[in-house]
């Protein structure tokens, strides 16, 4: 650990300096992977990736409210693809007030399904396993 502690401050200090736009529609599997686009993810029909990147809101759905309720969402993120926003809202504020048109960024898990994709875990996990993820809208950011 001790080995690996100088390198995981690099790449976080790196990762922290990119611009976000840079790391828009970027796909990362494992620290120190090739990065891919979502369009590559969906191709490509991966799943289990965590994902950053925005689009805009081109539906918004009911609530799902089987098992954890979660605010759902259609996003464009390139003029081929939409994904599916599932965002918990049992452990997570929902974005209030949002629109059709509105852009959202988010960083979470992308699930390959024929329609594009879903992304999920855009909030912290209370138990700690599982990477926090977020979804930003309007300047605010809801994890």
């Amino acid at each position: 650990m001790r080995k690996l502690l100088p390198v995981l401050i690099l790449v976080t200090i790196g990762y922290l300096a990119l611009d976000e736009t840079e790391l828009s529609d970027r796909v990362f599997d494992q620290p120190g992977d090739a990065e891919l686009t979502l369009a590559e993810a969906y191709k490509n029909r991966q799943s289990d990736l965590q994902v950053r990147g925005s689009g805009q809101v081109v539906r918004i759905l009911a609530d799902d409210n089987d098992g954890s309720r979660h605010q759902r969402f259609i996003l464009r993120v390139s003029a081929e693809q939409t994904i599916l926003i599932a965002h918990n809202i049992d452990l997570a504020p929902r974005i209030p007030n949002l629109e059709e048109g509105d852009d959202v960024h988010f960083f979470g898990e992308y699930e390959w399904n024929d329609r594009g994709g879903v992304i999920h875990w855009t909030h912290h996990d209370p138990q700690g396993r599982h990477v926090g993820g977020w979804l930003k809208h309007q300047g605010k950011t809801y994890q």
